[in-house]
């Protein structure tokens, strides 16, 4: 074969779309922009969203809540039967499974119990279904979940702590706005008992200042 024998593939090259070549073939008169406006002049676009200068529905619609989908935890699932390939007693780690071409992309892998497996092996990576843990373990084969790098260990470690802080931050602030709508409750009880007390107090002094003190119109007894 040489250099002038060598050509595309059938399908690989289209005729090009001629415009403005009558109306019969479809493509004529305004060449497919339609009427008269922006979209009709040369180097017109529009970025995606835009709505002429209105509020865009982006910015119309309500925002709430928390969405988790940033921090969620993904795995790459790899099926028990694909597991087949390696030898028996063999030790399966990340590393051979992506070599193996059985993991693509992805930061985690997660072992699912589809199918059957026929060797005894042992497993290293981040997370077992429970039916798959039961079939390596009914085998004979181990399970396990490698460490954490340190980094991350401890930056979990930092995320945990500082969320009990909070929260324990949380709860003192609960118990002192208990507290302090305990004690204006306590001196209100207080204030309204010691009304009481007074109110008693007078209304027994009034009887008997009332009763030692002489009838109208009647002497003093001498």
């Amino acid at each position: 074969m040489r250099l002038h024998d060598l050509k595309p593939r059938p399908g690989a090259r289209h005729r090009r779309k001629r415009l403005g070549q009558g109306e019969s073939s479809g493509h004529g008169k305004t060449s497919g922009r339609g009427g008269k406006g922006q979209t009709a002049r040369s180097g017109s676009s529009i970025r995606i969203g835009f709505e002429g200068g209105q509020m865009p529905l982006i910015r119309r619609i309500p925002k709430r809540g928390f969405n988790n989908a940033r921090f969620a935890v993904r795995y790459v699932p790899v099926n028990l039967e694909a597991l087949n390939r390696f030898d028996d007693g063999a030790t399966v780690d990340e590393a051979a499974l992506r070599a193996a071409g059985l993991a693509k992309g992805g930061k985690r892998i997660k072992i699912l119990g589809d199918g059957e497996l026929k060797k005894k092996l042992t497993i290293k990576v981040h997370s077992f279904s429970a039916s798959a843990r039961a079939k390596i373990e009914k085998l004979g084969g181990v399970c396990e979940v490698p460490a954490a790098p340190a980094g991350q260990a401890a930056a979990a470690e930092k995320a945990a702590a500082a969320g009990k802080a909070t929260k324990a931050g949380k709860g003192a602030a609960t118990s002192k706005s208990a507290a302090t709508e305990k004690a204006p409750a306590t001196d209100k009880a207080a204030a309204t008992d010691k009304a009481a007390a007074t109110d008693k107090a007078a209304a027994t002094d009034k009887p008997a200042a009332a009763s030692q003190a002489p009838a109208a119109g009647k002497p003093p007894a001498a």
